[in-house]
């Protein structure tokens, strides 16, 4: 990389707020973090230890708790530090290593929501015939597919950001290195890595998006046909926590990736980047259990 580039570190531009705040934003995202951690690795341990729990939908749980631990942690620890600490320094080997798993971490997130909300068509549209379709080999096929292509969707990303010279100012517009931020210090012409960004990560957001849209479309379709209110909620229940973190991570991940970078929208990724690395982790083991009656009786039964 040394013949590609004469930039060895970079220096982070944080949130962007006053001095003054920035011991209030500390604590507040320090306990954000922790937040996340604790919730995240609770759902882990239930669903391992809990053995009623052993089924397609809470293995895709489990899976999704590890991914907003791991997603959480590629970037929320250095921005804390950067908050309290004067030099904001990243080095160039560091800044690819967050481009790579904060990319590869979020594409499998998104495939694993597909593939969660075809468990839950399933489900609903075939309950009778649910452990038949949903074997465990095909449910940890599945996982590990998730895992595979979203890890190659940030590879293919991190090689092709490597490979830019990088030789003019090193002050990144952003708390973590970003693709967009650091195409804007590259030295050279930039339009086929933010065509690449636009056509691969567009077509990984919308592609798995409409495949989540399609099995809830099916799952409306059976729903209807539920003639007691009660059956018809219990339905819901199962699907209404997933659908509110899709749209959340959906939609800040399209305007994020889906716009043109300018001045403006950087600052814009900016308050977007934190929705989906810091508050949606902390936010869907919440949603996950506080509307779940299986994992509140077992967090219940852990605790005793």
């Amino acid at each position: 990389l040394s013949n590609f580039t004469s930039t060895t570190y970079f220096v982070l531009d944080g949130l962007g707020v006053d001095e003054d705040l920035q011991e209030i934003f500390f604590l507040v995202f320090l306990l954000l973090y922790m937040l996340t951690l604790s919730a995240n690795l609770s759902i882990m341990i239930i669903t391992i230890s809990d053995t009623s729990l052993h089924t397609p939908m809470y293995l895709f749980l489990g899976n999704l708790a590890f991914l907003d631990i791991c997603y959480s942690s590629v970037v929320i620890p250095k921005m804390i530090a950067d908050l309290i600490s004067q030099k904001k320094m990243i080095s160039f080997y560091g800044c690819m290593l967050q481009i790579y798993f904060f990319h590869s971490l979020g594409g499998t997130e998104v495939i694993l929501f597909s593939v969660m909300s075809y468990d839950r068509y399933v489900a609903i549209a075939h309950p009778l015939r649910y452990s038949t379709i949903m074997k465990n080999n095909v449910c940890i096929g599945l996982a590990v597919c998730s895992w595979v292509l979203g890890f190659s969707h940030g590879l293919l990303h991190c090689i092709m950001t490597a490979k830019l010279p990088f030789c003019g100012p090193n002050i990144v517009k952003h708390f973590f290195c970003d693709i967009k931020p650091m195409l804007n210090l590259a030295c050279t012409d930039v339009s086929f890595n933010l065509r690449l960004l636009f056509i691969v990560t567009g077509t990984l957001a919308i592609s798995t998006l409409s495949l989540t849209i399609l099995s809830y479309i099916f799952i409306s379709k059976f729903l209807i046909k539920i003639k007691t209110s009660q059956g018809r909620r219990r339905a819901l229940s199962t699907c209404s926590s997933h659908f509110t973190v899709v749209t959340l991570q959906y939609g800040t991940a399209i305007f994020t990736y889906m716009r043109p970078s300018t001045k403006d929208s950087l600052n814009q990724d900016r308050a977007a980047a934190i929705m989906f690395s810091a508050i949606t982790p902390a936010l869907n083991p919440i949603l996950y259990t506080l509307r779940n009656k299986d994992m509140k009786k077992a967090l219940k039964k852990l605790i005793k």
